[in-house]
């Protein structure tokens, strides 16, 4: 499947008349915890030529293919990138740190990995986390019979959350890095580990009785993150002359 993504990547590269600079898996499959139909999220950064940044015209700025044999693929301009990054955008800061890379060019995403710690944001990413393992549990988790694979888009942003009150950094991808580090060993640390190894073995779990001491730590969680989130702190420690200088530097590298 990789020789699959990176021949679809220079497709593109191909008929979009663009650069690709960094491509990545970005869903469970980077996670740790792929069901057996899982898709390949594959999600790129691009850059076109220079003259297509001198005109007054608003342009697309993303490039996106229908889902085909499992494969989601779809990518964002390099300017909308960065001023995502400037924002502190968790999706785009997970893509940086994916455990699998297809496609990685020039020196722009080193660059833009470097400016990332200081620009991250623990309000915004701690919002984020929080908004989608609320949205979850309240849909999937609740009830004596759930979705238990649901169980784990649950877990990961609350774990994100509890990374970033600890560590005050950007939470790793992996999801067993999470459980290892910030989960004691006891009840609760084995009854994410068996979840996750029937996960990995191909297990359906679809629906079954809801596991009444994880539901216990993720509303206790939920409700602790509530409070925590409001309190953190939002300033940066560079300006955004060090992201256009990213995106200026990119253009010469790639297109002289």
């Amino acid at each position: 499947m990789h020789e699959k993504i990176v021949s679809e990547l220079s497709k593109i590269v191909q008929e979009e008349q663009v650069r690709i600079l960094y491509a990545c898996e970005s869903g469970s499959r980077a996670w740790g915890f792929p069901s057996k139909d899982s898709d390949y999220d594959v999600r790129f950064i691009y850059i076109h030529p220079v003259d297509w940044y001198l005109s007054i015209d608003d342009k697309r700025d993303v490039i996106e293919r229908p889902i085909n044999d499992k494969l989601d693929i779809s990518g964002w301009e390099i300017r909308k990138a960065l001023r995502l990054l400037w924002k502190s955008n968790p999706p785009l800061l997970e893509w940086l740190q994916s455990p699998i890379v297809y496609w990685e060019r020039y020196s722009v995403t080193t660059k833009i990995r470097e400016a990332s710690p200081l620009i991250f944001s623990p309000k915004s990413c701690m919002y984020h986390y929080l908004s989608m393992a609320k949205g979850n549990f309240r849909e999937y988790l609740q009830g004596d019979s759930v979705r238990v694979k649901k169980y784990f888009y649950v877990l990961r942003p609350i774990l994100a959350c509890k990374w970033i009150e600890e560590r005050d950094s950007m939470p790793p991808m992996e999801f067993d890095q999470l459980v290892e580090e910030l989960i004691p060993k006891g009840k609760l640390f084995s009854e994410i580990h068996q979840l996750l190894q029937r996960k990995k073995s191909g297990d359906e779990l679809d629906f079954e009785p809801k596991i009444t001491l994880i539901n216990k730590f993720l509303d206790e969680q939920i409700l602790h993150f509530s409070e925590v989130a409001g309190s953190l702190d939002v300033s940066r420690t560079v300006d955004d002359s060090r992201l256009n200088n990213i995106f200026r530097d990119a253009l010469k590298e790639v297109w002289d």
